[in-house]
């Protein structure tokens, strides 16, 4: 399992995370052998950007580090799995944040679990 922070994902699960164009890069790390390696990926990241901007979209604006390589996002407002062919699937939610404030902070569509539940705390 691998387990690393995202800049953006796409609701098929690519994974923009190495650079921001026309910033300063020192290189892109070990992120790319991570996420091709065939693991489990889960991407913890907000929700949205410190403007408020949507990081779940429908499409990755950055430069992409995988494609359709994360399983799960982790926010500190839900759970999302990945489905590669289907997109997004809600199956987890904080506590105090309800379904329409994920569906405003993520711009792309996702489908609800039969089986939603409260996120878990440790």
């Amino acid at each position: 399992m691998t387990m690393l922070g995202g800049m953006q994902v796409s609701q098929y699960g690519d994974l923009a995370n190495w650079m921001i164009p026309g910033k300063l890069v020192k290189g892109m790390g070990g992120a790319m052998d991570l996420v091709g390696g065939g693991n489990r990926v889960i991407v913890l990241m907000t929700h949205t950007s410190k403007k408020g901007e949507p990081k779940i979209l429908a499409q990755c604006q950055l430069p992409l580090t995988g494609y359709r390589v994360v399983d799960m996002i982790i926010t500190e407002k839900c759970v999302f799995k990945c489905d590669k062919h289907e997109g997004l699937i809600l199956t987890e939610i904080a506590e105090g944040v309800d379904i329409s404030d994920i569906a405003k902070t993520t711009a792309c569509s996702f489908k609800i679990s039969e089986n939603l539940k409260p996120m878990a705390q440790i």
